[in-house]
């Protein structure tokens, strides 16, 4: 995109790319939404009505990560707990698909974002590092603990349709 791009046009170029993003890495459509049109707002009080930077969706992009992270780090409680379970499915009870949005909206919010940077838009571990702040070989271990995880999850879910059948 060339520099100076009104703001108009690249929210109606973007903005459903950078709202599945936000999902993908938020792990929640609402908050995802939400981080978006901080980010969104931001860029405005930053450029105005005209971007003038080279890429403003990878620009985007890493404040919705930063915003993401900052969010974990101020993170309250704010949910009560309760003796019952929330009602969710479990992954042994849904199909292929399901089960792994459901296995990765369970990962931990930086393997999760690890996963999303290095497999959604395709980024090397060290720019994922670079957008983390943290080392390379972080986001190496933060991705094997991600598919640990995920593999035992998707597994025993396998596992039980298998026998299911």
């Amino acid at each position: 995109m060339p520099i100076g791009v009104p703001l108009d046009v690249f929210v109606r170029q973007h903005a459903l790319t950078l709202t599945r993003f936000a999902f993908l890495i938020t792990g929640d459509r609402g908050r995802g939404e939400d981080v978006v049109q901080e980010v969104l707002f931001s860029m405005y009080r930053r450029f105005g009505a005209m971007i003038d930077i080279e890429d403003p969706l990878r620009y985007a992009r890493r404040s919705i990560v930063n915003a993401h992270v900052s969010a974990l780090r101020r993170r309250r409680v704010t949910e009560l707990l309760s003796a019952a379970p929330p009602e969710r499915p479990a992954p042994e009870t849904l199909g292929p698909d399901e089960a792994i949005w459901v296995s990765l909206g369970r990962l931990p919010a930086r393997q999760r974002t690890v996963l999303v940077l290095r497999y959604y838009l395709g980024q090397s571990d060290r720019e994922i590092a670079r957008l983390l702040d943290c080392r390379e070989s972080s986001v190496r271990s933060l991705a094997t603990r991600a598919f640990k995880s995920l593999r035992s999850t998707l597994g025993s879910a396998s596992a039980a349709l298998g026998a299911a059948r």
